[in-house]
């Protein structure tokens, strides 16, 4: 999806670190608690520094929404994260993304209009009122509001499982129908028992996602194909390698890894339940880690007791999560105290509405 960011002014660009720090927490200091700074955990280290909390999408996204005292939430985040944020958080509440090109590549491989056109094809061929959609949380606000819309849900990497559950519990011979990342859908329904037999991806590109009436109408499991371009980097060599080096090391990875990954791993979760694992594991510990690079470091920096690495040698961070700096940041932060705010991220009404039916049922369901 393309967006727009304007180039900053000088002023950002050829600041040097010290300067941008001092904008920084300036601008945060004039701002009090009406500001809120929101940093996932894949964020670079000169971000992160700046957030007053951590955490997923999701997590932020409620904190935000608890936080009643903050009218302007800063998220150093993608695009995604910030109109969950919208969504859940108040009218008195703005969302603010420092930059507009930081978008998530998963979440931009399935737009509103390829899921419709989806739709539409299944419809010609199979009952979709036993359809089941369910989109994950690394997706447009338009996609969860088709799935609101839809009967369906939204879901996390941590309750992929009770959702794809509450979803074959709606009936006999029920079909669920996920997106984008085709990795997470079949990693939980392996990890309930189902197998490649009962599944399906469903390719936007192709005509009726390259798929046969007959192939429809034998899956439990149509998978859009999607995936995260940083945990599909990981590979079973990786797992090798890392145990080859640190006999008895402990393997955890994320569930958007691929299923020849998952399957060698010791654990599997979401990037909270990582950084959970990691906090409880003994000093001397040793973890090979299956996630975004800036999160394993700063993991293996805060606990020194043990040894933190990424599987990957060659160090893959995410591009568009990365595309947030001190500078963007310094600059939406004055843009804010100077009262003309920049990047707000802002949710139609209509869309919010079922976008929020969608994530209402998921924490029904959990």
């Amino acid at each position: 999806m393309l967006r727009l960011q304007a180039p900053l002014p000088d002023r950002y660009t050829l600041a040097t670190p010290e300067a941008l720090a001092d904008m920084i927490a300036t601008a945060k200091a004039a701002l009090g608690s009406g500001l809120l700074v929101l940093g996932h955990h894949y964020q670079r280290p000169e971000v992160i520094r700046w957030a007053d909390m951590r955490g997923d999408s999701f997590k932020l996204a409620r904190f935000a929404a608890d936080d009643d005292r903050a009218t302007d939430i800063v998220f150093c985040g993608v695009h995604f994260m910030a109109e969950s944020a919208d969504v859940l958080t108040a009218p008195h509440q703005r969302v603010i993304l420092p930059d507009l090109n930081a978008g998530c590549s998963m979440a931009d491989m399935a737009d509103l209009d390829q899921v419709e056109e989806c739709w539409e094809d299944l419809a010609a061929v199979t009952d979709v009122d036993r359809i089941v959609p369910i989109t994950y949380m690394n997706s447009s606000a338009a996609l969860k509001a088709f799935v609101g819309r839809h009967g369906g849900a939204v879901c996390t990497s941590s309750n992929a499982r009770a959702v794809l559950e509450w979803a074959f519990a709606q009936g006999d011979d029920v079909k669920v129908l996920f997106f984008p990342d085709q990795h997470l859908g079949r990693n939980t329904g392996m990890a309930m028992g189902y197998t490649e037999a009962d599944m399906r991806v469903w390719n936007p590109h192709l005509e009726r996602g390259g798929l046969t009436a007959a192939d429809v109408e034998d899956a439990t499991f149509l998978l859009w194909r999607g995936w995260c371009s940083v945990h599909q980097r990981f590979s079973p060599e990786h797992v090798h390698d890392f145990r080859e080096r640190h006999p008895g090391g402990e393997v955890i990875v994320h569930p958007e890894c691929r299923h020849e990954v998952v399957a060698l791993a010791d654990r599997v979760g979401s990037t909270e339940r990582i950084l959970e694992w990691a906090t409880e594991a003994p000093p001397g510990s040793v973890l090979g880690v299956g996630t975004e690079i800036h999160m394993v470091q700063r993991m293996a920096t805060e606990m020194p007791d043990k040894t933190i690495v990424s599987l990957d040698p060659l160090v893959c961070p995410c591009s568009t999560m990365f595309r947030i700096d001190e500078p963007h940041l310094a600059w939406c932060l004055e843009s804010i105290v100077a009262g003309d705010p920049v990047n707000q991220i802002s949710v139609d009404a209509e869309t919010a509405q079922w976008a929020r039916v969608a994530l209402e049922r998921m924490l029904e369901i959990t």
